[in-house]
């Protein structure tokens, strides 16, 4: 096989493993957001007032890896404005915003 090919070969195999790799983390976090909120429902944290404490940073910080994605998809859900966090670092759901995204995700 010629060299130019078996190059071709390799990056075209390296584009497929770092797609995929993104892919896999983004599923994993997907999850734990699902998670988190799902904690957050349970715990019945629509408001300020019912707001809970959650592990918001890592335990250790030097175990650096791919494990703890928790804060990672904590701060996803921030950002998307789903969960709010309190001055007293509790964080809480946004009922409106939840139901507006179960509702997107119900219409075809």
């Amino acid at each position: 096989m010629p060299v130019y090919v078996q190059i071709l070969l390799l990056i075209i195999a390296f584009v497929v493993f770092v797609v995929l790799a993104m892919y896999l983390s983004g599923l994993g976090l997907r999850r734990i957001c699902f998670k988190i909120i799902a904690e957050l429902e349970d715990a019945r944290a629509f408001s300020e007032k019912k707001a809970v404490a959650l592990q918001d940073e890592r335990k250790n910080f030097f175990r650096v890896g791919t494990k703890n994605l928790r804060p990672r998809a904590l701060n996803v859900l921030i950002s998307d404005g789903l969960v709010k966090k309190t001055p007293g670092g509790k964080y809480y759901l946004d009922k409106e915003k939840l139901s507006a995204m179960r509702n997107q995700q119900a219409q075809p």
